[in-house]
């Protein structure tokens, strides 16, 4: 199964509580009700495990995408998808969408 990960900082102007109440009220609900979503979580980055330099990002979102590639080749460009993509981008800046395969 595929994930898709991003890693992204919130805006300058943007407060936790207004995009953590977004991601549970709009977010969730939209992404999980994609039939190729077979799972989405939101983390939240509290502090780096060692050290005391300040995370690189504030939060890492995990999809599991058992069809990556109806997934590219459908859902990413309709009007659900892009829809949800328009309202996230209002919240962050710097998002690194990568796509990852287990290593086994």
């Amino acid at each position: 199964m595929s994930k898709i990960i991003l890693l992204y900082t919130l805006r300058s102007d943007v407060s936790r509580e207004t995009f953590e109440n977004w991601t549970r009220t709009t977010d969730y609900p939209t992404m999980r009700g994609v039939s190729r979503v077979h799972s989405f979580v939101n983390h939240r980055v509290e502090r780096p495990m060692m050290g005391d330099a300040k995370p690189s990002v504030d939060y890492i979102e995990v999809f599991d995408i058992p069809d990556l590639a109806g997934f590219m080749s459908e859902d990413l460009g309709g009007d659900v998808v892009q829809r949800i993509m328009g309202e996230f981008m209002q919240y962050v800046e710097n998002p690194e969408f990568l796509i990852a395969e287990e290593v086994i």
